[in-house]
C-alpha cells in the first residue's frame, strides 16, 4: 500500500497550489509538475521529489510522504523567491486537502532551504512538507 495514494496526493497538492491566489500573485500562475518547454517565467513553482514510507497498522493501510516544492527565481535578491515560499507554505501548511482516493490525515511544513545558483544567477528555496495519508477501501 506504501505508495497507493501518491497519484491522488499529488493532484490534490497540485489543485491547491494552482488555485491559491495568493501564490498565483506573485507567479501569475506559474505552477509545473515537471520544467515547462520553451522561456522560463521569472518566477515559477515546481513540484519536486519525494518519499515514501510505509505506516500501514492494524486498523488499515497508510503512508507518509516527504516532499519537495521548489520555488525558483531569476529574479535579483531572494525577496521575490520568498514571497513566492511563503504563499506555497501558506496553502499546504495543516490543508485539509479532499483526495481522490483515501484521505489525507495531516500535512506539515517540515523545512526549507533557500540556495543561490551564482553561475546561472537563479534562486530557489526547497520547502519539505510531510503528509500522512490512509486508505479508505478495504
Amino acid at each position: 500500500m506504501s505508495y497507493a495514494l501518491a497519484d491522488a496526493l499529488q493532484a490534490a497538492v497540485f489543485a491547491r497550489l494552482s488555485g491559491d491566489a495568493g501564490l498565483n500573485a506573485v507567479v501569475q500562475g506559474a505552477v509545473h509538475d515537471a520544467l515547462p518547454a520553451g522561456a522560463l517565467p521569472e518566477t515559477y513553482v515546481m513540484l519536486g521529489p519525494e518519499t515514501v514510507i510505509d505506516r500501514s497498522d492494524m486498523d488499515g493501510e497508510g503512508a507518509e510522504h516527504r516532499f519537495v516544492v521548489s520555488v525558483h527565481s531569476s529574479a535579483s535578491g531572494f525577496a521575490n523567491a520568498k514571497r513566492a515560499a511563503v504563499a506555497v507554505s501558506a496553502a499546504l501548511h495543516h490543508a485539509d486537502l479532499p483526495l481522490s482516493q483515501g484521505r489525507l490525515i495531516y500535512l506539515n511544513f517540515e523545512r526549507a532551504v533557500a540556495k543561490r545558483d551564482t553561475t546561472a544567477g537563479q534562486r530557489r528555496i526547497d520547502l519539505r512538507f510531510r503528509a500522512r495519508v490512509e486508505n479508505d477501501q478495504p
